[in-house]
């Protein structure tokens, strides 16, 4: 922000801290406890019936954003939860008192109104006042109307005044919340019940990720945020819950990128008597449905590739090995040396850790040269068994997973599992890749296993990432309200 707009604004917040004094003064109460409406900005709107000026009356509130000033009139926009809409404010209607305090009002001052509604010549239906309130005096003023906020940093820092300038954002954000709540809905007609697990766990567990540790003073004992909903919802198809979601927050003390952020929304899923495919039909019909819903389409511009993601076409299929095959051109890769597999990549353009084991240089390959280019939706099967210690080995290739890795829009949206329900194939697993660090196995998770779960299938959906996807953001940081930021005096 530069100095001259920094002084500017200095001299208008001293500017609307004298009118506070004032009103107050006067004896007005520039902040008032309630105001009662009838119609948000786009109900009333819809309720103007053709013809019909000044017959339907309606009550509307929200912050000024435009003012157009005609000596004994004035036309005004308010902006509220569902947009603008139009007040003509006049002297003779008001009358003088009313009207000259009413010229005294600032861009971002919230008010209340009421009045009939009719149709200007232009043809945009507008409120015409009969009577308004000033319910909360605004003593900063808005970021210029056209050069809105300059500094990106600015627009997640004071989110607030992104959504009040940036239509753009406000809707992309609201689109969000209406995502989520399809999807709710979506699951509760399938027959999911929604619960809540802990956020705080003694034992990190569900996933492969670095968490956040917190400090418990009461009990003296350290606590780690979740870096996965998994392994309590999975308890709860032993306690006889069938069909199970939770969509919650993730923490992981990872790093920040574009698909990236320490705390995200996450989606999971788990259905008994289910299994890796029966998640398959399930997201593809969530995601057709969610589409159509919510977007009004099967089809979404992917910007960054160019192309249009069609999720009411067909839905590829194809496993893993399949790929890393076809990228590498070698149909003996699986059967190849650790150096071999080295040289493999690098010829690629990788640079490869000499710490990584076999299959975490096949894996680079794959996250960096496969991934990326899927960008229509892409059923990615059977991956490494080293990838995921909670899933089914697949029966005719014990080197591989009964799992899928959803790819769209060249990232990962949702994973999904056959479900590991055998406590001792389950402990395996898990002991060997623990490795010396032991104590971090989950125990209460295995003993309920020995109780005996169901087969499932299970799915995790990334909110975020979807949102992404669905709204066109260039980053995560567009589609969560709050992300999270280095402090504000820290570079």
């Amino acid at each position: 922000m530069s100095d001259t707009h920094s002084d500017i604004s200095h001299d208008q917040h001293a500017v609307r801290r004298q009118k506070l004094v004032e009103m107050r003064a006067a004896g007005t109460d520039p902040f008032r406890a309630s105001f009662t409406t009838t119609h948000f900005s786009g109900e009333a709107i819809k309720s103007y019936v053709e013809g019909q000026d000044n017959a339907v009356t309606v009550a509307v509130a929200g912050r000024l954003v435009t003012m157009r000033d005609m000596g004994k009139s004035q036309f005004v926009k308010i902006l509220d939860q569902q947009g603008q809409i139009q007040l003509y404010v006049k002297k003779d209607v008001i009358g003088d008192d009313a009207y000259a305090a009413f010229k005294k009002l600032d861009l971002g001052d919230i008010i209340g109104a009421k009045g009939t509604l009719f149709k200007t010549k232009t043809g945009e239906i507008t409120v015409r006042v009969e009577t308004y309130t000033l319910v909360s005096k605004a003593l900063r003023p808005l970021p210029e109307k056209w050069h809105g906020l300059s500094d990106p940093e600015q627009v997640y820092r004071q989110r607030y005044l992104d959504l009040i300038v940036n239509e753009e954002s406000r809707k992309r954000l609201m689109l969000r919340s209406r995502i989520v709540s399809h999807i709710r809905r979506f699951l509760e007609d399938q027959k999911f019940i929604e619960v809540e697990t802990p956020i705080l766990e003694s034992t990190a567990g569900g996933a492969a990720a670095r968490p956040f540790v917190t400090h418990h003073n009461a009990l003296n004992a350290d606590f780690f945020l979740r870096i996965a909903t998994e392994l309590r919802l999975k308890r709860l198809l032993v306690g006889g819950y069938d069909r199970v979601f939770e969509i919650g927050r993730i923490f992981r003390n990872e790093g920040v990128s574009r698909k990236h952020n320490p705390e995200f929304t996450m989606l999971e899923v788990y259905q008994a008597y289910s299994d890796y495919r029966g998640m398959m039909v399930l997201i593809k019909d969530l995601l057709t449905t969610l589409c159509l819903d919510v977007l009004g389409t099967s089809e979404v511009q992917h910007a960054p590739s160019g192309q249009v993601i069609n999720f009411g076409g067909p839905w590829r299929e194809v496993k893993y090995k399949d790929l890393i095959r076809e990228t590498t051109g070698d149909a003996g890769w699986f059967e190849r040396s650790k150096a071999e597999k080295t040289a493999g990549a690098e010829k690629l353009g990788l640079s490869i850790h000499p710490g990584w084991e076999e299959f975490e240089i096949t894996n680079e390959i794959f996250s960096k040269k496969i991934e990326p280019n899927l960008i229509q939706p892409t059923f990615v099967t059977h991956l490494p068994k080293e990838l995921c210690p909670l899933a089914k080995l697949t029966p005719d290739d014990p080197t591989t997973l009964d799992v899928f890795e959803l790819c769209i829009g060249g990232m990962e949206v949702a994973p999904a599992y056959s479900e590991q329900n055998d406590p001792d194939v389950q402990r395996a697993m898990f002991e060997s890749q623990a490795g010396e660090e032991k104590q971090n196995i989950d125990q209460d998770f295995l003993l309920a296993l020995e109780h005996g779960m169901p087969p499932a299938g299970g799915m995790g959906v990334g909110i975020d990432r979807l949102c992404i996807l669905l709204t066109g953001a260039e980053s995560i940081r567009d589609v969560i309200l709050f992300p999270q930021l280095r402090s504000a005096d820290k570079p």
